[in-house]
């Protein structure tokens, strides 16, 4: 894997559900942030062999979505594209597809990430509605809970996932406030600190009253309280523990990494961010989906031959409190090294955007902490888990 690397990474602000970034498809953002990409990389898009992108509520916006962002980003139209559903690690799979493209000699420059617009996510009719009902009531589907936040095995949503692993490794409703609470903190101090600013490519917004700059992340909550977030009632089950508070948040953004071979890089004269060093996945029980980062980070650990203590920084997706502090319980993570600006139940959770969001933050929290092996990993509807291993080079 040492001759693979990562040359550029930005990312949209993520904005809120029905927020800032409302009105832009997902496409839109996917096309901003590659040319943002390309941009930081210095390479025009001649240069560019594939894009591949991650993107899960697919419904409605149209043939191979990551195609249509190579071609509203000035990629020519003779480059080729292809969307990637892994859920919840679509943007990081993307990146290890990537990888894996370029090792196998099929490429040598790829631009890979994730976008997903949730606000945007439109109703179905079921298959009924096609041939006619004839008697008997329809439905209408939200394709947010369809395909993205109900598992598929047992029909349920993912926050009763997090219900389940909350149970079963003893998280109490207790330590997941608490955690939502630093997430919020974290990313508000990294918010007014600038520590995001570098990572981020605005978007420009356009309505009736004008142009709108979007540059900061709109999700998090500076007015968070442990008393507030005590009071919310759980939203899954009666006598739960898991509620909007301690949840990640329905959201919208995209992000974008250039991947390249070493040799390629240096041929450009460009000093790469970091160097791949590995990537794995994992499976567990789909009633425990949250847990999937477990086998996913050890995989990835043994592939690569380090340990947990040789990695510098951690990115976790926060999708739930409960399932966060299972997989730190379990693999015995320092709380000081994980999530350091913050985690999604701050910032949020464009869920095809995901992946790729949480590694282009690492690798600027690597270069900001003058730190150097950096970890980032989610778990993945359905019981899975995917996870990357990186070093800072520049």
């Amino acid at each position: 894997m040492n001759n693979i690397v990562i040359v550029s990474a930005a990312r949209t602000a993520i904005g809120s559900f029905n927020g800032s970034l409302a009105s832009v498809s997902a496409v839109d953002l996917g096309s901003v942030v590659i040319r943002e990409a390309m941009a930081r990389a210095g390479i025009s898009g001649e240069a560019v062999d594939e894009v591949i992108f991650g993107n899960v509520l697919q419904a409605g916006l149209g043939q191979n979505p990551a195609r249509q962002a190579l071609l509203k980003s000035g990629i020519p139209e003779t480059v080729c594209a292809y969307t990637v559903n892994k859920v919840c690690g679509s943007g990081l799979k993307s990146v290890a597809l990537a990888a894996q493209a370029i090792l196998a000699g099929d490429a040598q420059t790829i631009v890979a990430g994730g976008m997903e617009n949730m606000s945007q996510a439109p109703y179905l009719l079921d298959s009924k509605a096609r041939w006619g009902y004839r008697l008997g009531d329809g439905k209408l589907m939200d394709v947010i809970l369809q395909d993205g936040l109900m598992c598929a095995t047992h029909d349920y949503h993912m926050g009763i996932t997090a219900e389940n692993v909350a149970k079963e490794y003893d998280i109490s409703r207790e330590a997941q406030d608490e955690l939502a609470l630093t997430s919020q903190q974290k990313a508000v101090a990294a918010i007014n600190s600038g520590a995001f600013a570098k990572e981020i490519v605005p978007v420009t917004v356009k309505n009736r009253k004008g142009d709108t700059i979007v540059d900061t992340d709109e999700f998090p909550k500076a007015d968070t309280t442990a008393e507030g977030l005590a009071k919310l009632r759980p939203a899954f089950t009666k006598e739960g523990t898991v509620t909007a508070g301690n949840a990640s948040g329905i959201n919208d953004g995209a992000a974008a990494l250039v991947v390249m071979s070493e040799s390629r890089a240096k041929a450009l004269g460009l000093t790469p961010l970091a160097r791949i060093r590995g990537y794995a996945n994992g499976g567990v029980a789909p009633s425990l989906m949250g847990m999937g980062p477990v086998p996913a980070t050890l995989n990835a650990l043994k592939k690569t031959g380090l340990s947990l203590s040789d990695i510098d920084l951690i990115e976790a997706n926060e999708a739930f409190a409960a399932q966060f502090l299972a997989v730190g319980k379990t693999l015995g993570f320092d709380p000081a090294k994980v999530n350091v600006n913050g985690g999604a139940i701050a910032l949020g959770h464009p869920i095809g955007a995901s992946g790729a969001r949480i590694l282009v933050t690492l690798l600027h929290s690597l270069q900001a902490r003058d730190k150097t092996l950096g970890l980032a990993t989610l778990c993945i509807g359905g019981g899975q888990g995917t996870a990357m291993i990186v070093e800072r080079m520049s």
